[in-house]
């Protein structure tokens, strides 16, 4: 089994930046790919971003490209989630995610407890 804890949220102002991060402990040597949803009231969750196991792919959603970066450190096994120029509609818990498989979806193997981010305008 494995277990993802996250880090990082809080509050911040819009323009803001904050840096999230998501280590991983147990089987860690199953993970694949890593990477973060979030989840707004009231909104199903979605995905953001997230990297290969080598690090040498990452995927963002379209809203977040340019100003969000993720990186991993295999040695640590933490992946880490940089959001630069926050906007109001990015406030919502987000979910640290890890799947044996290379890619996330929805229904990846294991999910963090999720970090809130409070975006004020």
């Amino acid at each position: 089994q494995v277990q993802l804890v996250e880090s990082g949220g809080g509050l911040v102002q819009a323009g803001g930046s904050l840096r999230l991060s998501c280590a991983a402990s147990g089987r860690t040597f199953s993970i694949n790919a890593m990477g973060w949803f979030r989840q707004a009231p009231g909104q199903e969750r979605e995905f953001v971003a997230e990297i290969s196991r080598s690090g040498g792919r990452t995927f963002f959603e379209d809203s977040v490209k340019g100003r969000f970066t993720i990186s991993r450190d295999i040695d640590k096994n933490t992946v880490y989630l940089k959001m630069n120029s926050l906007k109001p509609e990015g406030m919502a818990v987000y979910y640290c995610a890890a799947d044996r498989s290379p890619r996330l979806g929805s229904s990846s193997d294991y999910w963090g407890q999720g970090t809130q981010v409070t975006v004020s305008s």
